[in-house]
């Protein structure tokens, strides 16, 4: 009886996603949402996220990841929705970035390994890793992956985000790099990521929203976004994602100047590779918490 009911709840929890799964073995799976009508993206931001020296605070990194997830599954209980996503079987790997000037936060990190290994899942059958990700056993064997990085601009691909974030699973990397690393949707039908992610975040507690450069950083183009993006479909947030630092730019240099280079990967993420949404008619928002320059 408790079987069948996962499934009923894994069937509701998809569904009310906007995506939908002919197996039970995962959810968000790249060519079934963008099959789709829409894609959901929820997000969230609180005014009070950063202590007094600039971190951001667990507990309120905790509660807006729980609120995320509710609201990206219409699920009352955020431990639910863990539930659902994930069986005590999996192996799952947590993709995140430790790109030094702004690395997924380890406020994040420890969240999402407690909500897995809460939901079921063996502590040693859970793996968070970056540019270790190919030689990393949990990665090797793992079916669900997690993908979790910033939000920032970029030299090559005009932003790194979700679709990027994905290129340590190559094992050669520049090949990616061509024409503004137009083809970054190719990474996400390699063999140890095809089908395998179940979840999506993209970090906006301090976007970057400008530079000039390889690896360009410079805190004068950071701002208390205060926010994080959930979903299943890496397309529609990064799309979100994009039009927020659009919108930060235009607002700072009192002029419409568009990234450059153009983030054309996402539409051809879209266009080329399947794996979701990048037309804003096709994405549904649901924005939660603190409004205050919102910007979207």
């Amino acid at each position: 009886m408790e079987i069948k009911n996962r499934i009923k709840r894994r069937q509701f929890l998809v569904q009310s996603s906007g995506a939908v799964i002919g197996s039970m073995i995962g959810i968000g799976l790249p060519g079934i949402l963008h099959a789709q009508s829409k894609s959901k993206v929820v997000l969230i931001r609180h005014a009070g996220l950063h202590d007094s020296s600039g971190l951001p605070k667990p507990q309120i990194v905790a509660e807006m990841i729980d609120q995320a997830v509710a609201g990206l599954s219409s699920l009352s209980e955020a431990a639910q929705f863990w539930q659902d996503l994930l069986n005590p079987e999996d192996t799952v790997g947590i993709k995140t970035n430790v790109v030094w000037y702004l690395p997924t936060p380890d406020a994040v990190n420890s969240v999402l390994k407690e909500r897995v290994i809460g939901a079921g899942v063996k502590p040693e059958n859970v793996g968070l890793d970056d540019r270790g990700v190919r030689s990393n056993p949990i990665f090797q064997k793992a079916n669900k992956l997690i993908n979790v990085r910033p939000l920032r601009t970029h030299h090559w691909s005009g932003v790194g985000s979700l679709i990027k974030n994905y290129i340590m699973f190559s094992d050669h990397p520049p090949d990616y790099h061509p024409d503004s690393c137009a083809d970054l949707g190719k990474l996400w039908h390699l063999p140890q990521v095809k089908d395998k992610t179940c979840l999506n975040l993209l970090i906006m507690f301090r976007p970057l929203f400008h530079g000039i450069g390889p690896h360009h950083y410079n805190p004068e183009y950071t701002w208390a976004y205060n926010g994080l993006l959930a979903g299943f479909d890496p397309v529609a947030i990064d799309t979100i994602g994009v039009e927020i630092l659009g919108a930060k730019r235009r607002e700072f240099f009192g002029e419409n100047r568009p990234i450059n280079p153009p983030a054309k990967h996402i539409q051809y993420a879209d266009k080329r590779y399947g794996l979701g949404h990048a037309d804003l008619d096709r994405i549904d928002l649901i924005s939660l918490g603190w409004s205050d320059g919102r910007l979207i």
